[in-house]
């Protein structure tokens, strides 16, 4: 935590005055730009009251921690570290239990030990958490039975149930996400911070994953984290110091409304933050740098990550590069390649060679669930762990054929043990779907499954480093 206090920034949105609201130049230019991806509530009697109170409730990050990020990000696109981002895919407010939350930061800290060791790197933690609860959608209804209503856009828009009541979009729900986000990261500090973190009962989880025979070709590196870490007691390292870990939170920057009221003016800099998170990504479907999320993400101090699929052209990658970064600020910029198993290999290379050859230094990650998705047999929407796995060695081996870092790995998962991707070492077939399907949207990476990405990563990053 910082002791860093922050003015208040707001700025009305379309016929809102804010009374006492600062200013930044160039902070809403976004708003005279096309917007992609927004609810319809401009109108909404609440709208105006919800973006005032939001204007001026306290941070949910502070701008010394964000700051903090962007060194550690720094050193990943240096090949000095390894970023891990993992959770849901859109937050539900009915979710954010302890029990819930704790399953997630769990799971991520034991894919971080395994990654750790592979890597013999220090590797980032963040989670998709405390503010993921906003979701683009392909199209702006849905049809059931002859019955058209508004896409379910996440639980800060509307409810996923489907009646016209519950999919009404409704400003106030940002309130409950601010709220819901505040309550979570509470959560997560205490855990992170407290003795949850310990790293040796980090890997006593981890010893009860490889137990399981489905799990034995990964024993041995459980074995090898064993006696390293024994190694470190038997030369008396300071397992105090190993009680708690950085942990930072991201989430896809889609409502504009939302994070334009959440930021702030940083005291002791006089720049804007965005205090919904550390680190805020721009989605494959609103990357356009002519529209308003790319021109309004340019204006804040988090670091950025951009999600790149197999559309995306050199020309491209380096205008972002220039609108995003133009300083060429290590850790300001991260690009997430989501171009899946049959592009990755085909796409990627041409895109890292033009981006390294412009001189620019951003960090490369890979998302191997979102250009993986398909339909189960049985009608629901999946992703087979295989095709993930494929494209997470494929991202390995274009980087490793261009001398550049693979600096990261950007997942769908959870803590718990549902049934949503096919597949794994204890596989899930489609019939579990009927009594595990849990998400509200994309598919997931159970606990299980997520802890064998880890392993299989940490071969692979044994091959890099």
């Amino acid at each position: 935590m910082t002791d860093l206090t922050l003015n208040a920034v707001s700025a009305p949105a379309a016929g809102i005055s804010v009374p006492g609201a600062a200013v930044y130049p160039g902070l809403d230019d976004w708003r005279d730009l096309p917007i992609a991806q927004q609810p319809t509530w401009s109108e909404h009697p609440s709208f105006g009251p919800t973006v005032k109170e939001l204007s001026s409730v306290p941070p949910l990050v502070f701008a010394g921690e964000v700051d903090v990020l962007r060194s550690r990000l720094a050193q990943a696109a240096q090949g000095k570290a390894f970023l891990l981002q993992g959770g849901d895919c859109a937050e539900t407010f009915e979710a954010a239990t302890a029990d819930k939350i704790s399953s997630r930061v769990k799971t991520i800290l034991q894919m971080a030990v395994v990654l750790t060791y592979g890597a013999q790197l220090p590797v980032i933690k963040m989670g998709r958490m405390a503010g993921q609860f906003a979701k683009p959608r392909s199209s702006n209804d849905e049809t059931r039975d002859g019955v058209t209503l508004p896409a379910y856009r996440g639980d800060i828009v509307n409810g996923f149930d489907f009646t016209a009541e519950s999919r009404q979009h409704n400003p106030e729900r940002m309130l409950k996400a601010y709220h819901t986000s505040a309550s979570t990261l509470n959560l997560i500090r205490a855990f992170t911070q407290g003795g949850f973190a310990d790293l040796r009962s980090v890997h006593e989880w981890n010893r009860g994953f490889t137990s399981n025979p489905a799990h034995s070709r990964y024993e041995r590196l459980a074995k090898e984290i064993d006696s390293a870490i024994k190694f470190m007691a038997s030369c008396g390292a300071d397992f105090e110091a190993l009680k708690t870990v950085e942990f930072f939170a991201s989430h896809e920057a889609l409502l504009l409304d939302y994070e334009r009221a959440l930021t702030r003016i940083d005291s002791r800099t006089g720049l804007p933050y965005d205090t919904s998170a550390h680190f805020l990504w721009i989605g494959e479907r609103t990357r356009d740098l002519d529209q308003a999320h790319v021109e309004f993400l340019s204006r804040v101090r988090n670091p950025i990550g951009v999600k790149l699929g197999p559309t995306t052209s050199a020309d491209d990658a380096l205008a972002l590069i220039e609108k995003l970064d133009p300083n060429r600020e290590p850790g300001r910029l991260t690009f997430i390649t989501r171009m899946g198993a049959n592009n990755i290999r085909e796409k990627l290379p041409n895109l890292v060679e033009k981006v390294t050859a412009s001189g620019a230094q951003v960090l490369w990650v890979t998302d191997p669930m979102h250009g993986n998705t398909v339909t189960s047999p049985n009608g629901y929407k999946t992703r087979r762990f295989d095709d993930v796995i494929d494209e997470v060695r494929g991202f390995f081996e274009v980087h490793q054929a261009q001398g550049t870092f693979p600096g990261g790995v950007h997942v769908e998962m959870t803590g718990d043990d549902v049934a949503e991707c096919l597949g794994g070492a204890d596989p899930i077939d489609q019939e579990a779907f009927l009594t595990g399907y849990e998400s509200v949207c994309d598919p997931r990476l159970n606990h299980k499954q997520s802890l064998e990405l880890a392993f299989l990563i940490s071969e692979e990053l044994r091959k890099s480093v």
